[in-house]
């Protein structure tokens, strides 16, 4: 073997070394794999009536890596699917659509699992630069980010509860 196919090899096994490191500490990092996220089912229930108003499958956005890319690398969402995200705490958060292919329903819930905050969230426009993204705030510990017009297709608003199974 040549000495620049030795090299040509040892780089190739560089690469993948890496890509590999990189994939198992933070899935989200691979463009449209959603592999690496857990799936939880969440279930929305009216808070005066106890209905459920909605059933909702997600990916579990749990670490600061894969809540910073969310659902970038996703072309869309299915009706009754979403992503929830978790922060190691309450608080006051705010979300972007960074390099978003669709709207959403931004959902921001406390600890208890209230419901505190609704957004409808367009896409910002082409062109936007990280700094003019609209941020959407809200209190809590939790976001569920579902299909744009989906909260008022099944009725959910302030107040509901979100439970987790």
């Amino acid at each position: 073997m040549t000495s620049r196919a030795r090299i040509a090899l040892l780089v190739v096994a560089v690469v993948v070394a890496v890509a590999s490191v990189a994939y198992l500490t933070n899935p989200a990092v691979v463009p449209g794999s959603t592999d690496g996220y857990e799936r939880t089912t969440l279930t929305v229930v009216d808070d005066e009536t106890g209905e459920t108003l909605a059933t909702v499958d997600a990916r579990v956005a749990d670490t600061r890596a894969k809540r910073f890319t969310g659902l970038s690398d996703t072309e869309s969402l299915a009706e009754n699917e979403g992503m929830w995200f978790v922060h190691d705490s309450s608080g006051t958060y705010a979300y972007v659509m960074r390099d978003m292919d669709f709207p959403l329903d931004i959902v921001f819930v406390a600890e208890n699992g209230t419901i505190t905050r609704i957004h409808h969230a367009e896409l910002d426009p082409e062109g936007t630069s990280e700094s003019d993204l609209t941020r959407y705030r809200g209190t809590g510990r939790y976001v569920l980010e579902l299909p744009y017009g989906y909260t008022n297709e099944t009725g959910i608003s302030a107040g509901d509860r979100v439970e987790a199974e």
